[in-house]
């Protein structure tokens, strides 16, 4: 780890097998740097996937309406400080580099971690840090995306204005709990009894009573969550296919906060113009090499791969080769069988430790791990290149093409 960044995989490097973060511990780090009383209005992201997107959207449309905005998310693209942006650009190497110190003094200062004990959680880190940035640039708004979970994740440290869910499903099984219903309650319990507003994409009728059931709970019966409807943008201001009702969320929940914190709403035309300027490396991007064009995106499952595979074929009539990278715990059964047929290169992550690469594989398939993928090899695939997986992959795709993700959108 460089010197900026160290100080948030500190305790992640030192755990020992099956200790898990420490939600309080990450508390006690809160209040002793004072993070909890900024005064700065809060939306919060929670969700099985989009989450990013919905971030993303909802950061343009408080920029769009003259906010300062500090949003953070997890993971980065291809540089840890990209967990913290304001109004959509990355921090600068000088500001993370304060901010780990700041992280570093402080956690001297707690309790002395015992063998087994949690840890520290990277991402929980890069939350507090993030609100520490927001409260020294005197920023209008925070908008932080849940690592995992809701009431279990650190983004329940700060108390949320708002609450935007997108769709919840089978994701994290036996972690946040053993049902896409049970999830629901996790993600949900991140709503405080200060929160104005709860909105949701559609959910299945479990997921559904589940959320409801827990808004009232925190809330003490006074709020119920908004379900999103169709979008009234203009297509053009939205992403490709399943992105978009992330993207209308984004936006739904950014003008709740407005509403709660008693600023107007952007006019159309600016709501318009930069929301037109969003890019979202890794969601349905397009990347290219000399004599090779690369569609990426962070597809999971099998629902993810079809709409990957369809935005390629909308756009091409053959698809060359297929380079996926799933762990286990992912929907690898459905993503093979999206992939009947084509030429697919599967790619572990060994330098990922906590992710496993065992499931089953067509026997047709190559298997290679991340560090034999180069330029040259991947142009060597073909003139039509899809690659989808977990984020840490496209990550690593995006860095290996150099793709531009220092700014997300324009204000």
């Amino acid at each position: 780890m460089t010197d900026g960044t160290g100080a948030f995989f500190a305790e992640w490097d030192r755990r020992g097998p099956g200790a898990e973060r420490s939600v309080e511990r990450a508390g006690l780090l809160a209040h002793a740097l004072e993070t909890g009383t900024t005064g700065i209005p809060v939306l919060t992201v929670v969700g099985s996937k989009g989450k990013g997107t919905a971030a993303t959207y909802a950061s343009a449309t408080l920029a769009a309406a003259g906010c300062r905005v500090v949003t953070v998310t997890s993971p980065a693209l291809r540089r840890e400080r990209e967990r913290i942006r304001v109004n959509g650009t990355a921090i600068s190497d000088a500001d993370l580099t304060r901010l780990g110190a700041r992280i570093r003094e402080a956690v001297r200062y707690l309790p002395e971690r015992r063998s087994g004990e949690g840890y520290l959680s990277p991402s929980g880190l890069f939350t507090i840090a993030g609100v520490l940035h927001a409260r020294a640039v005197g920023a209008d708004a925070i908008v932080l995306e849940a690592g995992m979970g809701g009431v279990s994740d650190e983004v329940r440290l700060f108390p949320p204005d708002v609450v935007a869910m997108t769709e919840v499903f089978a994701e994290h099984l036996g972690v946040l709990g053993d049902s896409p219903a049970e999830i629901a309650v996790d993600k949900a319990g991140v709503t405080a009894a200060t929160t104005s507003a709860v909105v949701s994409l559609p959910q299945t009728p479990p997921v559904t009573e589940a959320i409801a059931a827990t808004v009232a709970d925190r809330t003490a019966g006074r709020l119920k969550p908004e379900v999103i409807g169709a979008s009234d943008l203009p297509e053009a201001v939205l992403p490709a296919a399943h992105g978009r009702r992330n993207a209308e969320l984004g936006r739904a929940a950014a003008e709740r906060l407005l509403d709660a914190a008693g600023r107007r709403r952007p006019s159309p035309g600016r709501l318009h113009r930069v929301l037109s300027s969003v890019r979202l490396p890794g969601r349905l991007s397009w990347h290219r090499l000399p004599g090779t064009t690369i569609l990426l995106d962070s597809a999971i499952d099998r629902t993810g791969a079809a709409t990957a595979l369809a935005e390629a074929r909308r756009h091409w009539d053959d698809i060359d080769h297929v380079l996926v990278c799933l762990p286990d715990h992912k929907d690898i059964a459905g993503v093979i069988d999206e992939l009947a047929g084509l030429p697919v290169t599967y790619v572990r992550l060994p330098e990922y430790r906590h992710l496993r690469f065992t499931h089953p594989l067509p026997p047709h398939w190559t298997v290679m791990d991340d560090g034999e993928l180069t330029r040259e090899r991947l142009a060597s695939l073909g003139e039509r290149v899809v690659g989808l997986g977990t984020v840490y992959f496209i990550a690593r795709l995006l860095d290996l093409l150099n793709a531009d993700t220092e700014r997300l959108f324009e204000v």
